[in-house]
């Protein structure tokens, strides 16, 4: 039988999973999270997270669900907490060339690889992924339910964000930093009136439909 994400209680402990898998002696857990897949300009980032035995870090939940502030506040507590990350980007030409479901499943192999510590367990946000260093679980809503999950999720978000704060300043018609190249109605207005740049997904319907002829 293939594996199923797991649906898990959202009300409970965001640390009581990893906790039970560590006393049964599947520890290391490492999370495992994406930023920007359903974006059509910028990168997609992956993100894997370790954290540190007995961590609890204030604030630490589901990334869209918190502002901007807390997640910057959260990413600079993971850092101070020596968690361990590892980030995996893929740019838009690779989006492109190879799809965003391959890039993402790869870069979530790449990035617990890429963990200083090899997990002996890994939660995957949604649904299993074949492949992993370890073996591991697909959590639904797995940000709201993992505390690792949840933390790779801010790193993911807080990374790719920033990103997009720099793609603002070199194409500053599009509103990067504001919408983060999401299909909003203002990027499509945008696409509508200066065509797409270099740093769209041309793969994407919306983004084909605004080619130049």
């Amino acid at each position: 039988m293939r594996p199923t994400a797991s649906p898990m209680r959202r009300d409970g402990d965001l640390y009581a999973l990893e906790a039970a898998l560590e006393r049964r002696g599947l520890g290391p857990v490492a999370g495992v999270d994406e930023a920007g897949r359903g974006a059509c300009a910028g990168p997609l980032v992956v993100a894997a997270v370790r954290l540190p035995p007995n961590a609890r870090l204030a604030e630490l939940g589901d990334s869209k669900l918190l502002t901007e502030a807390a997640r910057e506040r959260v990413f600079e507590r993971l850092r101070r907490s020596r968690a361990e990350t590892a980030v995996v980007a893929y740019g838009p030409d690779e989006i492109d060339r190879r799809g965003v479901g391959v890039c993402n499943l790869e870069g979530m192999r790449l990035a617990v690889a890429r963990l200083a510590t090899r997990p002996g367990y890994v939660l995957t946000d949604g649904f299993p992924v074949a492949g992993m260093p370890a073996a591991g679980l697909g959590v639904v809503k797995g940000d709201r339910t993992a505390a690792c999950v949840a933390a790779a999720g801010v790193v993911a978000k807080v990374t790719r964000d920033r990103l997009m704060g720099e793609l603002d300043e070199r194409y500053p018609r599009y509103g990067f930093a504001v919408h983060k190249g999401y299909g909003t109605a203002a990027h499509e207005a945008a696409l509508r009136r200066w065509g797409p740049c270099e740093q769209h997904r041309m793969s994407y319907a919306n983004v084909a439909a605004h080619r130049a002829a």
